[in-house]
């Protein structure tokens, strides 16, 4: 039977929570959940690759089972691939997979390309901040490779690829969505209903729902999301608004797996272009998913991830 073994952890800011499934003697895998301000699911398809591996998940700050502190200060991508670092040296991981899901991606592109301080606008460091702290030479070592599931590498890409997909739904969806948004009203009924028509199509396409995916929309931290990415997935009024690193991409050496769903908010067209930013990285389409591939197609999933980390420690050997 495979060891899971659940713990917290000091970080800045709080104590976060993680998951240890396995302990078998190949690379570990560091898992990042979405959001921000979503959290881990009871049970997903990665575990399994526990018979063979390690696989840690965690609930980031403000999120899940982790400490819920209210500080706005705390919701910033800095402090975020801190504490991403704060985890690993905790658990002794020395070498390591990463994979990063929707929001995740994004914290393991600022955690790999060394973004430990300053903003992340149009992919630059903030100069504003000290020289010093700047200089701090802070890319990470000892990290085989990273999968970017259902990536997010460009806010602005984001929106747009959204703001496109919108404009496939009636009219009368398109305006009540626009209408809330504008006039700040995107807790009502009506909002609620429009996005979910939405979230149908392009974020699970399940029917119905797992509980799980139900559960973790329930635990969702929205002072986390609203102050990070904004009111909905449409408009991103958040600190995260500039993000993009696609003018960084190409700085990553290691090896790397692109994937997404077929009918995706990381839309198939700007997933391979992200990927077409890494010298040698796969892509892989989910053919009957949206956003929640690792949920609704586990065992596809599992199959890609488990051949790509094979192949990867096999050229490594």
């Amino acid at each position: 039977m495979t060891k899971i073994t659940e713990g917290f952890i000091p970080v800045t800011g709080g104590n976060v929570w993680y998951r240890k499934t396995g302990d078998g003697n190949k690379i570990p895998l560091l898992v990042m959940h979405g959001g921000p301000g979503s959290s881990t699911m009871e049970s997903d398809i990665i575990q399994t690759l526990g018979d063979s591996r390690a696989v840690i998940h965690y609930d980031q700050l403000g999120s899940g089972k982790s400490d819920r502190p209210t500080d706005p200060s705390l919701w910033k991508v800095e402090r975020f691939v801190e504490e991403l670092g704060q985890v690993r040296s905790a658990l002794g991981l020395d070498e390591v997979h990463l994979l990063g899901h929707s929001w995740g991606t994004m914290l393991a592109a600022a955690y790999l390309l060394g973004f430990a301080s300053g903003s992340l606008v149009d992919g630059k460091a903030d100069r504003e901040h000290s020289e010093s702290t700047l200089a701090m030479p802070t890319k990470p070592v000892g990290v085989h490779s990273v999968t970017f599931s259902s990536p997010a590498l460009s806010a602005p890409m984001w929106e747009r690829d959204q703001r496109a997909y919108l404009k496939a739904f009636p009219q009368r969806v398109q305006d009540v969505i626009e209408r809330c948004e504008r006039d700040g009203s995107t807790d009502t009924e009506a909002y609620q209903e429009a996005m979910m028509l939405f979230y149908r199509r392009h974020v699970c396409r399940l029917d119905p729902w797992p509980q799980k995916i139900l559960d973790a929309f329930a635990v969702t931290n929205h002072q986390v999301y609203e102050t990070m990415w904004g009111a909905s997935e449409f408009t991103v009024t958040g600190t995260l608004k500039t993000f993009d690193v696609t003018g960084r991409m190409g700085e990553l050496t290691l090896p790397s797996l692109f994937t997404c769903g077929r009918y995706d908010e990381a839309t198939p067209e700007t997933t391979a272009y992200y990927a077409s930013l890494v010298a040698g990285a796969r892509f892989h389409v989910f053919e009957h998913s949206a956003h929640m591939t690792i949920q609704e197609e586990p065992e596809e999933f599992a199959r890609v991830l488990r051949e790509f980390l094979a192949d990867v420690e096999a050229t490594n050997a």
